[in-house]
């Protein structure tokens, strides 16, 4: 089972992730979208919406940062454990809070109002469950341990998280840690593998051209004819 979890399943997630973002964008170009329901409700969405997507965000670089950035790095430039102990729990504590109170919005606009409710569909739901379930799982690890400089992660989970790059496994260095980070662990990764199934998909297809796109030129008008004009009878000349 510790081979499976640890050295199969983290795979058998990304394969499905690429699998499906192949298929969606072959078979469902269309049906690659947010699927919003803003023209439904749009006051409490323009609440819960940045609320939620804000607290994500910090909750992904927070996990980049926590899984990737080896410990020798932060200490190189003066960062001591305690300190990172200190940012990981407060600031994972916020934008996880901030996420969950996103979320927690957005079912109740979705149970509350029925149009919204009627366009929820049944992959909505199993998202909301892994999604909230991922993000409570990875609050209540972090917060079971606050003593001293918390369960020390970055010796364990992190390196194994690194090694699945390099095809390599350590499944190993996973056997000592604690349930709640297991249980974290394995919900994430089949939140991952769901991703290409939902309405999450649309995380990879960000408007990155905007950021390079050219200016929209607008041609000027005769200063002349601004204004209102008198009608006139008969054809109007095009200005070529």
């Amino acid at each position: 089972m510790n081979v499976f979890l640890w050295g199969v399943l983290p795979y058998a997630a990304f394969a499905l992730l690429i699998a499906g973002l192949v298929w969606r964008h072959r078979y469902d170009r269309f049906g690659w979208t947010t699927r919003s329901s803003q023209v439904y409700e749009s006051k409490l969405l323009n609440i819960a919406s940045p609320v939620f997507h804000y607290g994500i965000l910090f909750v992904l670089a927070g996990h980049l940062i926590g899984l990737f950035i080896p410990a020798s790095w932060t200490q190189s430039i003066g960062i001591s454990e305690h300190a990172y102990h200190l940012f990981s729990l407060y600031g994972g504590t916020v934008s996880g809070v901030l996420a969950v109170a996103g979320i927690g919005m957005l079912v109740y606009r979705r149970r509350t109002n029925a149009p919204v409710f009627r366009a929820t569909t049944a992959n909505d739901k199993l998202m909301y469950v892994f999604l909230l379930g991922a993000l409570l799982l990875g609050m209540i690890a972090k917060l079971s341990d606050t003593s001293g400089n918390g369960y020390d992660y970055r010796s364990t989970i992190a390196p194994w998280s690194r090694s699945l790059f390099t095809l390599n496994p350590k499944t190993e260095l996973m056997a000592g840690v604690p349930v709640l980070y297991h249980v974290h662990a394995v919900v994430g990764m089949v939140l991952i593998a769901l991703v290409p199934y939902t309405r999450l998909v649309h995380m990879f297809s960000a408007p990155l051209q905007y950021l390079t796109r050219p200016y929209v030129v607008y041609r000027s008008r005769d200063p002349r004819q601004l204004g209102p004009r008198p009608d006139r009878r008969g054809w109007e000349r095009t200005g070529s």
